[in-house]
């Protein structure tokens, strides 16, 4: 950890696929704060084909928003002297496509899978999973990888006194295929090898010449067992050192700073868990982006990561239809588009992906296609972030590849204690009970849930500031990063509707004693601000279980927020009436009580005079 003492002030730039955002961070009045933010386009690729323009632009905005030199000319200046320049400049990136990896398993659904989660939780995109249980015909397997050229292979398979026939055709795949590098150039793809290490001698014999070998800790060293860390430290070295090296003008960028670059997805993975270490939570979050969904969750210590490569709000919109259906986005809509409708606006919206809604029926539909976005996007993650898969017994590898699953998912209703939203669609909703519904309706928290909104995405400058300092990370991260929405209390499983699920008592911040009653099918919201948590007690009725069992009381403390205190009533998993008048009802009901979208007007332009329901 750096002597805080002496850092006065910290510039952190994240160089994003489309926008490089750089944010100055000081320190005032003995504590550290956002003080500016700048953004720039990326120019990655042509015509500019170097980094360092964004860079330098995003930076220039931020000396005209302070008024400070940051820059002497091209050149950063640091340390600070003459209250010019910073104490410390950290970055991120995720330029180009970002980290881009193919990973290999015996069986996909073990060392296959932990594969996946080192390379996820290292930052990279996972293009392909090639496993010798493979559908695919080993030609396919082999045209595959040639046709990926990922950046970095990690070749991984069997545990440490397993068979090694296995790994060692793997590693024959990847020689037939002869992968090339992503970004061009003489050099070969680099090879990390974290399998059974008694293959180690067959895999450097069959990939000489081929790729760049470099061997770590087995990842599954045996089936109880994953062994993540090893994997995605050497990711990073080699991130670093093939990728970062490599591109448009980061050499520049790496001469800049004494500390790694970090790649944007790993940045956010790593502040999420200091989060989770130093308040003792289980944190789920999303950032959801125009092609693609991340979902980051800590549960039991335990950090996952995925990305759903193909949902997005704009140039992967169609997937997102195809995977839900039109009528799972229609159901959240209180009118009755056709199918054809939401078709053309889909489409309509992947030719022009930048738009934005022009009115409220296009607001609407936009968020009705991010409730199934985000949907998809946690189903994808839940199914990835599961307890170790197999069971410990003495078998031929054969057997391995036929053996019953037994992963658990770790992503369960009434779990979680904080959900964290970020993303466009999210973070600039008109209003922020309209971010607070999108996080309900679509990851459906169970108990006692706090709802925060990340507003200008500044998770990556924490995570790889957090190297530098945790202590003034999770400082700016309670100060400037997150937006308080409030805290949802919900049961766990089915709600009837009108009955009463639970009393609650409600001891706000001055002392005020509040009764209230959880209804199933409704929502109520009791007003509380942030920085002034209440007490809340929760006596569920017979059979209706809030995180503790059925039945049982559940006490704990509410944060407040921009919303407030969110009695949620509607049960778990969220069920709508089939019939378009009591679905429309519902809907109405649950957006006046957060003061979500403007519902007299919606009842009004249907002819319903303001009517309550």
């Amino acid at each position: 950890m750096a002597d805080e003492r002496q850092i006065g002030s910290i510039l952190a730039t994240d160089v994003g696929s489309t926008t490089t955002k750089a944010v100055l961070i000081e320190k005032k009045d003995a504590e550290y704060r956002l003080t500016a933010r700048g953004e720039a386009a990326t120019t990655v690729e042509a015509p500019h084909e170097d980094v360092m323009i964004g860079v330098l632009n995003a930076i220039r905005q931020v000396e005209g928003e302070t008024g400070r030199d940051l820059l002497d000319g091209d050149r950063l200046i640091t340390p600070r002297r003459d209250g010019r320049g910073v104490d410390i400049f950290v970055s991120t990136s995720s330029a180009g496509g970002g980290l881009q990896m193919t990973v290999t398993g015996l069986v996909k659904a073990m060392t296959g899978e932990s594969a996946q989660r080192a390379a996820l939780g290292a930052g990279a995109i996972v293009m392909d999973i090639i496993s010798v249980d493979d559908a695919r015909l080993v030609v396919e397997r082999i045209r595959r990888l040639k046709e990926l050229r990922p950046d970095i292979i990690l070749l991984s398979g069997g545990t440490d006194d397993g068979n090694i026939s296995g790994v060692v055709a793997l590693s024959e795949y990847i020689a037939a295929a002869g992968p090339k590098p992503r970004l061009g150039g003489e050099f070969r793809v680099p090879v990390i090898y974290a399998g059974n290490k008694n293959a180690r001698d067959y895999v450097q014999d069959t990939l000489e010449g081929i790729g760049d070998v470099h061997f770590v800790e087995n990842i599954r060293p045996s089936l109880e067992r994953e062994n993540l860390e090893p994997a995605r430290s050497e990711i990073h070295r080699l991130f670093l050192e093939h990728v970062m090296a490599r591109a448009p003008g980061y050499a520049a960028l790496l001469d800049w700073t004494a500390h790694r670059i970090q790649p944007t997805p790993m940045a956010v993975g790593k502040m999420m868990r200091l989060a989770a270490d130093r308040y003792g939570v289980n944190i789920l979050g999303v950032d959801i982006g125009g092609a693609t969904t991340d979902v980051f969750s800590v549960v039991g210590g335990v950090f996952n990561r995925t990305v759903s490569a193909n949902i997005g709000m704009s140039y992967s919109l169609s997937n997102v239809l195809v995977a839900s259906g039109p009528e799972n986005i229609i159901r959240w809509l209180p009118g009755e588009p056709s199918e054809r409708d939401v078709r053309n606006w889909a489409a309509n919206k992947m030719i022009r992906p930048t738009t934005l809604p022009e009115d409220l029926p296009e607001l609407l539909l936009e968020h009705a296609t991010a409730r199934e976005a985000l949907r998809l996007a946690l189903d994808h993650h839940r199914q990835l972030a599961v307890t170790l898969k197999g069971v410990q017994q003495n078998r031929t590898f054969d057997d391995a590849l036929e053996q019953k699953m037994t992963g658990q998912p770790l992503v369960k209703t009434g779990v979680i204690d904080v959900i964290i939203g970020s993303g466009g669609v999210i973070s600039n909703a008109p209003r922020r009970s309209q971010a607070a519904l999108l996080l309900l309706d679509a990851f459906e928290p169970g108990g006692i849930c706090r709802l925060y909104v990340d507003s200008i995405f500044m998770l990556p400058h924490l995570g790889v500031l957090s190297e530098v300092d945790p202590a003034i990370a999770l400082e700016v991260f309670e100060k400037d990063c997150l937006v308080p929405l409030g805290t949802c209390v919900a049961p766990i499983g089915r709600a009837r509707p009108g009955d009463v699920l639970a009393r609650a008592t409600v001891v706000l911040p001055d002392g005020t004693r509040l009764n209230e009653e959880v209804i199933g099918g409704a929502l109520r919201v009791i007003p509380l601000a942030a920085g002034k948590p209440a007490k809340v007690v929760i006596d569920p009725a017979r059979g209706i279980d809030f995180g503790r069992g059925p039945g049982r009381r559940v006490e704990g403390e509410a944060g407040g927020g921009v919303v407030g205190l969110i009695l949620d009533g509607r049960g778990r998993p969220i069920i709508l009436p089939s019939q378009p008048d009591r679905r429309r009802r519902m809907l109405l009901d649950w957006w006046k009580a957060l003061d979500a979208y403007p519902v007299d007007r919606l009842r009004q332009d249907d002819g319903e005079e303001g009517r309550a329901h």
